[in-house]
């Protein structure tokens, strides 16, 4: 399953806040068996939102987009989704009764805009705050508040799948251009997918669907490089 991820904030892209989520859903949706493939921040701005969702909608096989939730005036994520399907936002009676039920609020108590989703969209209740989610497609519009947008997926991650991918990381200190040969080496005798990240130390990283294939080769190069220093 191949998975694009959207997060939308002018904060974001100020670099006033970090991009945790991004990197949290990656690591969760690759526990699942998919693979992201593609992560995009864009701006509060609706018209961006529309083209890069309708843009990776065509694209992946599902799109998971945070941030931008809310009744305020730039929380306009629903918007720009609902523009990208050509749909209309509208308030959701299913996320106002959910929210009457188990939030704690009144329907009085809720600012307007609070329950709106793109008409048609599946209601994804928000067990850690109070905008609700939605599904609409294959697209998956969650909150940006990290515990909110952890709690929301874990509702939904089981409709994310594919082959498990194993991962095991080898460690060397050495400079990265000195085992080029050992590398290229590593990649030939084993069907594995290889990374190489400078550092110190480097990390050679292997993925693979095969684990003994991961094992293997990892053990092959472990063997043959020198291991960085823990004594001190």
């Amino acid at each position: 399953m191949r998975v694009a991820l959207v997060t939308v904030g002018d904060e974001l892209l100020a670099g006033e806040t970090v991009n945790t989520n991004a990197s949290w859903l990656g690591k969760r949706l690759s526990e699942q068996g998919a693979t992201v493939e593609r992560v995009s921040v864009v701006p509060d701005r609706l018209a961006d939102i529309a083209r890069v969702v309708n843009e990776y909608h065509a694209e992946y096989d599902a799109v998971v987009v945070t941030g931008g939730l809310g009744p305020t005036h730039d929380d306009i994520t629903m918007d720009g989704v609902a523009a990208a399907f050509g749909r209309e936002v509208v308030q959701s009676e299913e996320a106002l009764a959910w929210i009457e039920e188990h939030g704690g609020y009144t329907r009085e108590d809720l600012a307007e805009g609070t329950a709106d989703i793109p008409a048609g969209a599946r209601m994804l209740p928000n067990r850690a705050g109070v905008a609700p989610g939605c599904v609409i497609g294959s697209v998956y519009v969650l909150p940006g508040v990290p515990d909110e947008m952890k709690a929301m997926f874990e509702d939904v991650a089981d409709e994310f799948e594919g082959a498990r991918r194993y991962v095991e990381t080898v460690e060397a200190d050495e400079p990265e251009s000195a085992m080029l040969d050992r590398i290229r080496e590593v990649r030939e005798r084993f069907d594995v997918k290889v990374g190489s990240y400078p550092g110190d130390p480097v990390r050679i990283r292997f993925e693979s669907t095969d684990e003994n294939a991961v094992e293997s080769a990892a053990a092959w190069l472990r063997d043959r490089v020198e291991a960085p220093d823990r004594t001190e």
